[in-house]
């Protein structure tokens, strides 16, 4: 519309200026004796109130094209805005086609979502008992016979519900994060295939009904999930505790041990101090020399044992560990962890249990007085990276140790120490271990 706007408005100038040489052009060949003043003053005129109107329409047109060109450019704007939105939606539904179901309740616990599954399917009882989850025309007649006809159409609206009842129950039983989107599709599809097999009788399933099966899908799925976290959460406490029982009976027995030094140590101080009574001036300077090494072994167990009083007083201290298991998991994929004892291998030990068939390597073992915010920084920063995005508990990553190393440093003031291992001997090592077991 603009182009041809912009199109009229040259032909209205090209008209006016061809009037303006016509008009020229007459003045030019007027002979005194063919002029007549007042003929020539009301041609001059008229032609002048065309040219001006003809200019007029020009600057009318030109604002019409100027206005134009501004809703254009809104109009653009709106386009664009709308699909970045199309392009943030197809990203949500191909992020559920890959099992990354978004919630639509988000419910706090299990038993809210166990409550509005009893309130949804209360909800479906009482349309069907309304007659309002299945539409039908109630005119028939069979055999000449009103009451007859509308038996018949109620019998297709229990048919037909109880169909699509038996379908969405298949469905809902079975959802999983991964099919829901699939499931969903057949739920549709089942509703538009009842609506279509009770066209003739006006028969399909209401739209509302509908929902509310789409609702309780929906419900289904994150009452499970909610579940399947929670169960999570009591086995990580469950875990938690026997990490702190771990932790309580390393600090007893270390202790213990640490206090059975110190009195080995106490004892032969005190003895020696008897002998440096009564020795020799040849004999004390040996003496000295041992008294000094014992009360240098009593520092370091008397800072032992602050160490073991700030483990045991501050709950925050612990390691946070970096460990691999290419023959298990492959080449750049991370457990970042974190553990309370005071001997963290024994927790690595213990997670190369029999899950796995290979042992974890460590690469890096960082003590931190605040392990858990540690251990969180570094899971923050790599949250796009987990290995499993269902059950975000799981502290697998895929990322290279350069990355690991690049986090720990700008989160953690001291110097760490990495562990590099040869990636393909490793490789190499388990596909061999793989070859003997087959």
């Amino acid at each position: 519309m603009g182009f041809l706007d912009t199109f009229k408005g040259k032909q209205y100038k090209q008209q006016s200026e061809n009037l303006q040489a016509e008009l020229d052009r007459l003045k030019s060949t007027f002979t005194p004796e063919m002029r007549n003043a007042s003929e020539l003053m009301k041609l001059t005129d008229k032609l002048n109130d065309e040219i001006r109107s003809l200019n007029q329409t020009i600057s009318d047109r030109n604002e019409t094209i100027s206005s134009l060109d501004s809703q254009i450019s809104s109009l653009n704007d709106a386009i664009k805005y709308r699909q970045d939105e199309i392009i943030n939606l197809d990203g949500q539904i191909e992020i559920q086609s890959f099992g990354l179901y978004t919630p639509k309740y988000d419910f706090a616990s299990s038993d809210i979502y166990k409550d509005r599954l009893t309130e949804i399917r209360n909800k479906q009882k009482a349309l069907i008992k309304e007659g309002k989850a299945v539409n039908g025309n109630m005119n028939w007649t069979v055999n000449g016979s009103n009451a007859q006809g509308k038996k018949m159409v109620k019998d297709m609206q229990k048919l037909l519900l109880r169909a699509f009842n038996s379908e969405c129950d298949e469905l809902i039983d079975k959802v999983k994060y991964n099919t829901f989107d699939t499931a969903h599709k057949r739920m549709q599809k089942s509703y538009e295939a009842i609506s279509k097999l009770g066209k003739i009788m006006d028969v399909a399933i209401t739209y509302n009904y509908f929902m509310l099966k789409y609702d309780e899908l929906c419900l289904a799925l994150e009452y499970r999930k909610k579940k399947q976290d929670e169960k999570e959460e009591q086995k990580e406490i469950r875990a938690r505790l026997r990490e702190e029982a771990k932790l309580q009976k390393e600090i007893e027995e270390a202790r213990k041990k640490i206090k059975k030094e110190q009195n080995h140590y106490q004892n032969a101080l005190e003895h020696i101090n008897k002998q440096l009574d009564s020795a020799s001036e040849d004999e004390k300077a040996e003496l000295l020399k041992k008294k000094s090494e014992i009360e240098s072994e009593l520092t370091e167990i008397n800072k032992s044992i602050e160490d073991i009083d700030y483990r045991a007083t501050n709950a925050k201290a612990g390691y946070v560990y970096i460990i691999s298991n290419v023959g298990s998991f492959g080449k750049d994929v991370y457990k970042i962890g974190m553990t309370r004892r005071l001997e963290p291998q024994e927790r690595v030990d213990e997670l190369g249990d029999a899950s796995v068939p290979f042992n974890f390597d460590v690469h890096a073992m960082i003590f931190s007085d605040n392990a858990p915010a540690l251990e969180a920084a570094l899971h923050k920063a790599f949250e796009n990276r987990k290995l499993n995005m269902v059950n975000t508990r799981r502290e697998f990553f895929n990322v290279t140790l350069e990355e690991i190393e690049d986090v720990v440093k700008k989160n953690y003031d001291k110097t760490v120490e990495f562990t590099r291992l040869a990636p393909a001997e490793q490789y190499y090592e388990s596909q061999k271990m793989r070859e003997q077991y087959q």
